[in-house]
């Protein structure tokens, strides 16, 4: 500590005689005060009367006068200066000033001691050091109270982000999403740059367009198909069934056909029993006027001309769908030999039994259709029908020929014949 300087308070000097310092009554202008300091009760009744009143006062450090009016007047003995630093009580934190107890206690003034160059140096150090940590925690609460953590926060987390200048730039997630987290609009550079990253490119357009393409045909092939395979079919059946109650309504009302038709006209119907077909025969092999309509075409026009049933000699040549439109012939190559197709007209019936089978053939082999037709069996002229269809099934590549021999001919007026009956 710094050398005492009783002098400011007094106006004698420091160094006068022993007697009027030490060992006399004292007076006013001493050093030490009314009494010598080895006079008797001149310790003593400070210590026991001075210092509690001063400390009943509010104006000492702990139990003495550190902040009283005696500090540098009356009371600054050794025994009563090192009283107050005996038991220091710091209770404030480590970077915040000790309050004193002026600080607390406002019943008496405080008391400014005089300045003192070290002292002076220490409060000032000590002041400083004070409000620059709190001048820190201010900050530091500031940041923390700050949406966005502050300038410095900021810059700093955009360096995070996009690392240092002449670094590559981060990619359009990481920075919506960084967008996102710190909820701050974008530019319109940015929102521009989102806008063409979710619009399509080309080729995930060309790739629509042509999976819709796909789609569509698929589609349109299945209605195809079903339409082959199931409409037509109800259409046809639908078709040849009227035209075979039209054509017995006009035999049983007795209206005669004349020996020749026309193209499309019905005049017979054909029965396979083994089969369970029923279906009319018209003139003709025209698809659109006769086989697509569910009936079965006689070979009756051109170089393809064919005998009729009641001929006395000849070929009676028959052509009718394997597959769709009513399919008539679907199944005649489940035919054997013996078994029974018979010819309906308005005045007879015409029985003939299954003789020999083509499985296979050219759709240009006409041969099948003469009189005498080659690879049948037969040597010799006769009364023959021929059924010709198409083969494989669901194609037109090759035709399958079923060939019969005419067994009986029976007037309408005996009844129907044995293979119809039974």
């Amino acid at each position: 500590m710094t050398a005492l300087r009783p002098e400011r308070e007094s106006g004698t000097a420091y160094g006068q005689s022993s007697g009027d310092s030490y060992g006399g009554a004292g007076d006013q202008g001493t050093s030490y005060g009314q009494q010598p300091y080895g006079g008797p009760g001149a310790h003593g009744d400070w210590y026991g009367g001075a210092a509690s009143a001063a400390a009943d006062q509010g104006g000492g450090y702990g139990a003495d006068g550190y902040g009283s009016e005696r500090y540098g007047a009356q009371t600054y003995g050794a025994e009563t200066y090192q009283e107050p630093y005996a038991q220091p009580q710091h209770t404030q934190p480590q970077h915040t000033r000790p309050q004193h107890p002026q600080h607390v206690r406002q019943e008496q003034p405080a008391y400014i001691p005089p300045p003192d160059d070290e002292t002076v140096a220490l409060r000032i150090a000590d002041t400083a050091a004070a409000a620059g940590s709190r001048s820190a925690a201010r900050s530091a609460e500031a940041a923390d109270d700050s949406p966005m953590g502050g300038r410095a926060a900021r810059r700093k987390a955009a360096k995070r982000r996009h690392g240092r200048r002449g670094a590559g730039r981060p990619d359009a997630a990481a920075t919506e999403a960084d967008q996102d987290a710190s909820g701050a609009p974008r530019s319109r550079l940015e929102a521009r740059r989102q806008a063409r990253a979710r619009r399509p490119s080309p080729a995930t357009l060309a790739s629509r367009a042509i999976g819709e393409v796909f789609i569509t045909t698929g589609v349109l092939m299945l209605l195809f198909v079903s339409y082959q395979l199931w409409w037509t079919n109800i259409r046809a059946h639908a078709q040849a069934d009227k035209e075979a109650s039209s054509l017995q309504n006009d035999w049983a009302s007795g209206k005669r056909n004349p020996g020749s038709f026309e193209p499309g006209q019905g005049f017979a119907l054909l029965h396979i029993p083994k089969l369970d077909v029923v279906v009319p025969i018209a003139e003709g092999i025209s698809n659109k006027q006769v086989l697509d309509r569910g009936m079965v075409g006689h070979y009756g026009e051109g170089k393809l001309k064919t005998a009729m049933p009641d001929a006395k000699t000849g070929n009676f040549g028959l052509a009718g769908h394997r597959n769709t439109h009513g399919e008539p012939f679907r199944y005649i190559n489940r035919l054997t030999p013996g078994d029974d197709i018979v010819v309906e007209t308005q005045d007879k019936f015409f029985v003939y039994k299954m003789a020999s089978i083509l499985p296979v053939t050219s759709p240009s082999n006409v041969s099948v259709l003469e009189p005498v037709p080659p690879g049948s069996g037969f040597t010799k002229p006769g009364r023959y029908i021929t059924l010709t269809t198409c083969t494989p099934e669901f194609t037109s590549k090759y035709r399958m020929i079923v060939w019969g021999k005419m067994v009986e001919e029976r007037p309408r007026s005996k009844g129907k014949p044995d293979a119809l009956v039974s």
